[in-house]
């Protein structure tokens, strides 16, 4: 096996780390604290090209193996993870999963749109319907004129959905024959240009973490969405929304991953510029344990979540085995490590770990959600379960 980064994934990794350091980093705590969402810090990252990593050429992509799109919100995340979540989303889940699933004519149109800068989100959850996601309640039924869903309902826990221009969005066609009859009967998959008639953006919720990432509710309406618009088919939804999540559990590791090192970086540095009975703090064995522990779990989730994305790529490229064990294995080992560091690095820093000053606090803070997001941990170890023979 040969672990190391190729010339490409080094050179994406220097180019993201220093648009990181030089763009997010002045501006993070101030976004944080206000709760702003980096809109012109995304304008600033369209000039690299990476918003089109998981989109073709013929639409403007430009596409990086598997590995260099972890490593790109490891790097972005280790410095601000709500950009990093913003950047999964696009990427991942509205992106990626159109041009899974998308028609010619839907890929023209949208991941084109993706790949100039359009912001994309996602929109699953509902307030029964998170865990539970067959337990949505938006409907959707065919206009008398045949040419338009109209969508009725809210969705809840949107990532970019006040920023966002095309969304994925799932709801269940009433008139579906299993509708009533399966549990995610009807299950459909629409892309929703905010702009359509009836969809508008309601609360914006006020988080513990990644504060400079909105997150709203999205209120349908009659929300007339094209029938042209529906992805794959009417009640096909269901098996598209799992497979996004394999998908986009992988970034979230990847962020979580991000989160990590940048709490241990920081209490590294402070370890070794802090003293106390006549020496640097990292050289009193306590401390030196705390580090050495935060080191290893963080590369221990690195590969997890390399192997994960490597698989993935073998899977789509080659149609090897489905991705789902590896992704959930690398999210739950990396969410809980991302908590675990952080929260030993604000115990490095003591009482300064707990003020806004450093940035471990904050680290601690958006930690927490690698835990529930993109299904939890506890779904993560249902998920690993049923897949061990």
């Amino acid at each position: 096996m040969d672990y190391a980064e190729t010339d490409e994934q080094q050179m994406i990794r220097e180019l993201v780390r220093d648009f990181a350091e030089s763009v997010l980093a002045p501006t993070v705590e101030h976004r944080d604290q206000n709760q702003i969402p980096p809109s012109a810090e995304w304008q600033e990252f369209l000039e690299f090209g990476l918003q089109g990593v998981t989109i073709p050429e013929q639409y403007g992509g430009s596409p990086v193996d598997d590995i260099s799109e972890s490593i790109i919100v490891e790097e972005l995340a280790r410095i601000d993870p709500s950009f990093a979540v913003m950047y999964c989303v696009h990427v991942g889940l509205c992106a990626k999963t159109i041009a899974l699933h998308g028609n010619d004519a839907q890929k023209e149109q949208y991941l084109t749109r993706l790949a100039a800068g359009d912001v994309g989100a996602y929109s699953l959850s509902e307030a029964g319907a998170g865990t539970d996601a067959a337990a949505m309640i938006c409907k959707a039924k065919l206009s008398d004129d045949g040419k338009h869903y109209l969508l009725n309902g809210e969705k809840m826990w949107v990532t970019n959905g006040a920023q966002a221009q095309i969304i994925v969005l799932f709801a269940k066609d009433v008139d579906h024959p299993d509708y009533g009859v399966k549990k995610h009967g009807g299950s459909t998959a629409f892309i929703v240009d905010s702009s359509f008639e009836g969809f508008s953006v309601g609360k914006k919720e006020d988080k513990l973490g990644i504060r400079s990432s909105d997150t709203c509710t999205l209120v349908l309406e009659n929300c007339k969405v094209p029938v042209e618009n529906v992805l794959k088919g009417v009640g096909k939804g269901f098996p598209i929304a799992m497979n996004a999540l394999d998908n986009s559990r992988i970034g979230i590791a990847a962020q979580a991953l991000g989160i990590a090192q940048g709490a241990y970086e920081a209490a590294l540095q402070y370890a070794h510029e802090r003293e106390a009975f006549g020496k640097p703090i990292a050289y009193h064995q306590m401390i030196m344990a705390y580090l050495a522990d935060m080191a290893t779990r963080i590369e221990a989730a690195r590969l997890l979540v390399y192997r994960a994305s490597w698989v993935k790529q073998q899977h789509y490229e080659h149609g090897g085995p489905r991705h789902s064990k590896e992704a959930s294995m690398a999210k739950l080992y990396a969410g809980d490590t991302a908590m675990w560091v952080s929260e030993r690095a604000i115990q490095v820093l003591g009482g300064y770990g707990y003020t806004k000053e450093f940035p471990v606090e904050r680290f601690f803070r958006d930690a927490k959600i690698t835990q529930i997001y993109e299904g939890t941990q506890e779904v993560q170890r249902i998920v690993i379960a049923r897949a061990l023979k």
